[in-house]
């Protein structure tokens, strides 16, 4: 009896699970990306790049991005303590003590890096992502200022939708984490739809002093007014806060790795000086696309933002009220030549400007005392850009593209001394050039190479760092990238080929560097030599399926290999060169599994093999290597065909990892590491209706 209830039961949910197969399945479908101003085939790309969608920002942690990031060849991002992220693209995190610069973000195409260069990532809601493309290599021909790469986020409620969709997720974790996300899609009428993205986050982290607290509020609106005709906008607004353990050396980490930075000779503690991070921002942006004709279309957005910032610190109390504006405008005409070539036009220009008050205090305890510095600065900065790409029989793809960058800054001291007139930073004119080709082999198999320029200012947390003064010698980084690859889809799809090698060889590349009182500061740092390899491989063992007991049975591996090395860099009397780059380490190997069972029972597992990473330029001091594994196990049901309930459990360094992340580089003192937590858990339901 009891064998014929299992059996009733798996035809029971194979049922309910083929209602739904196209929206759980691993459907074998080609890949698109959204890349140079048209949705194209990632088999095409001319390229390097990556795709994640929902299922892949869903298999982990929905409180952070990290996890799934690091999926990715080339793409390294940490969690130095919970809100506080750090990211590359293709390089080092020399400039990033916090924060993410030299890689551009978007965000529904709108700019989320600011004028000043510096991308706050932390403000926006992992749940609110329906999709993240990815080009790696620098690209500032079409994007601006970078050297790194590019990352174009797409939030939920785009996508039309004929009936109202509800979402609404709960979680709760280890070390006091609680989070919930909601997500309604509202579809106004046949012409209008209104989204809603909103979320609380609180945690006590892993270490001392360590909790986060962050609400926002997300709304996405889009309106065909027209046939030919949409108008977009995207706004949020997010309250964060977030205190910041600091650095411990190896001696503190081993004696208590959940302690924050203690007393150091004058210097008080992390915990007594309420060291912490509160920043309320609001961001917005319209945007317009029109198609004038069949062959010619006009996109143009503005988007500005407004930034409130309190930085109590060791040494100081800073504030900052930043504030952007700018315009994306460009014009894309698209043809045909002959019957099996196509053509494609486009020119533009993204211009952004910025003003910041950057105010430092004494840090009375957490309290703003007596004031030590005040600045007033604008940055400026405007890329025109021009694209042409040439395509013969779904074959063979040309590109041509070339950017003109400015950037300029002005400043103005305020205090101790008053600054009557304006003082200027002037980057120049940079050019930026593009040249690319993609070449189908054979239906399934394509080559591609490229050789690009990029270019990345100074930000302005580079120029006016924490030591409160200005910095009018750092130079912009620049470099030229020449890359090869190849794509490969075998068995129809069943498992997919992605492999790159690229030489990137960059000038002036900016490190930080550490004072005794901890206040940081910047210098270039002659020649870097950036050789690497990128390899991805996706393979379906059990292809999607609506019957049997495994549904679907995926396995991915993801490698990259880094060859990163200064080539030229002395301070002083200390020469460098020849010293592996700091921050980077020599091999990332990253392998996934993804288990489909009846029932909407899905199983990810998740594996990240990180090499030793040196943390100061002469090399002698290293982080450890890692073998951090994580795993979610979700299930869901559907109630009727209007209602739907999911639960999820979920661990986290299920190895009990003794490792470091977000480490300050070149820090004063040997206070190098921040320890992240040992095996933790969480899990949660969702609802959607």
């Amino acid at each position: 009896m009891k064998k014929k209830h299992l059996i009733a039961a798996i035809f029971l949910c194979g049922k309910l699970y083929a209602q739904t197969a196209d929206s759980t399945h691993n459907r074998l479908e080609q890949v698109e990306i959204k890349a140079y101003f048209n949705k194209q085939p990632l088999l095409r790309l001319t390229s390097s790049a990556a795709v994640l969608g929902q299922q892949h920002i869903q298999s982990q942690q929905s409180s952070s991005l990290v996890a799934v990031m690091n999926t990715v060849p080339g793409i390294r991002m940490e969690e130095r303590s919970p809100g506080s992220y750090r990211l590359a693209l293709r390089g080092s995190m020399l400039r990033s003590p916090f924060g993410i610069r030299n890689v551009k973000i978007y965000l529904d195409d709108f700019p989320l890096t600011d004028a000043g260069g510096n991308t706050y990532l932390n403000l926006i809601d992992p749940y609110a992502i329906d999709q993240i493309n990815i080009l790696k290599g620098p690209d500032g021909s079409i994007y601006g200022a970078n050297s790194g790469g590019v990352i174009s986020l797409y939030s939920k409620g785009f996508n039309t939708l004929a009936k109202p969709q509800v979402s609404l997720q709960i979680t709760g974790g280890s070390y006091g984490l609680f989070q919930q996300q909601l997500n309604a899609v509202l579809p106004i009428n046949q012409t209008q739809q209104l989204a809603i993205n909103q979320s609380w986050t609180r945690s006590d982290g892993y270490r001392q002093h360590s909790s986060l607290n962050r609400k926002n509020i997300q709304l996405n609106y889009n309106w065909h007014y027209a046939k030919r005709s949409e108008l977009k906008f995207t706004g949020f607004y997010t309250d964060l806060a977030y205190q910041t353990p600091g650095g411990l050396t190896a001696a503190q980490m081993e004696s208590d790795r959940r302690q924050s930075r203690p007393k150091a000779g004058p210097n008080p503690s992390a915990a007594e000086q309420k060291a912490a991070i509160y920043d309320k921002t609001i961001f917005g942006g319209v945007s317009n696309l029109t198609s004038i004709s069949s062959k010619l279309t006009l996109f143009a957005n503005v988007f500005g933002s407004s930034n409130q910032i309190k930085n109590p610190f060791i040494t100081n109390y800073e504030k900052r009220d930043e504030k952007n504006l700018g315009t994306r405008l460009y014009l894309s005409y698209v043809d045909q030549l002959y019957k099996k070539v196509k053509y494609e036009l486009q020119m533009g220009i993204e211009a952004q400007k910025g003003w910041y008050d950057i105010d430092n205090y004494d840090n009375n305890q957490g309290q703003a005392g007596n004031p030590q510095a005040k600045d007033k600065l604008e940055n400026s900065q405007q890329t025109f850009f021009a694209r042409a790409q040439l395509a013969w029989s779904e074959r063979l793809q040309v590109e041509l593209s070339m950017g003109l960058n400015t950037n300029k800054i002005a400043y103005q001291q305020r205090y101790p001394t008053e600054q009557k007139d304006k003082s200027h930073i002037d980057f120049g004119n940079t050019w930026m050039p593009r040249a690319a080709v993609s070449y189908m082999l054979a239906p399934t198999f394509a080559a591609r190479a490229s050789i690009s320029k990029g270019f990345s200012a100074p930000t302005i947390a580079e120029v006016r760092s924490s030591d409160n003064a200005i910095n009018d010698e750092l130079r912009p980084e620049i470099g030229t990238n020449h890359e090869f690859g190849i794509r490969w889809h075998l068995w129809n799809r069943r498992m997919i080929l992605d492999a790159a090698a690229y030489s990137y060889q960059m000038e002036n590349a900016i490190i930080r560097q550490v004072r005794e009182t901890g206040a940081e500061y910047f210098q270039n740092a002659g020649k870097i030599d950036q050789k690497g390899f990128e390899a991805s491989i996706l393979l379906y063992l059990i292809t999607p399926k609506s019957a049997g007991l495994i549904r679907s049975l995926r396995v991915g591996s993801n490698l990259s290999l880094n060859n990163y090395s200064f080539k030229n860099y002395q301070v002083g009397d200390k020469d460098y060169t020849g010293n592996k780059l700091t921050a980077v380490p020599k091999t990332v190997w990253v392998n996934s599994l993804n288990v489909l069972f009846p029932c909407e029972l899905r199983l990810d597992l998740l594996s990240n093999l990180t090499a030793a990473i040196p943390l100061d330029d002469a090399n002698t001091v290293f982080a450890k290597r890692y073998h951090l594994l994580q795993g979610k196990i979700s299930w869901s049901k559907a109630i009727s065909h209007r209602y739907k309930v999911g639960i999820f459990a979920g661990a986290d360094n299920l190895l009990n990892q003794k490792y470091s992340l977000g480490n300050d580089i070149n820090a004063f003192g040997g206070r190098y590491f921040n320890p992240a937590p040992l095996r933790n858990y969480y899990g949660g339901m969702n609802f959607n209706f």
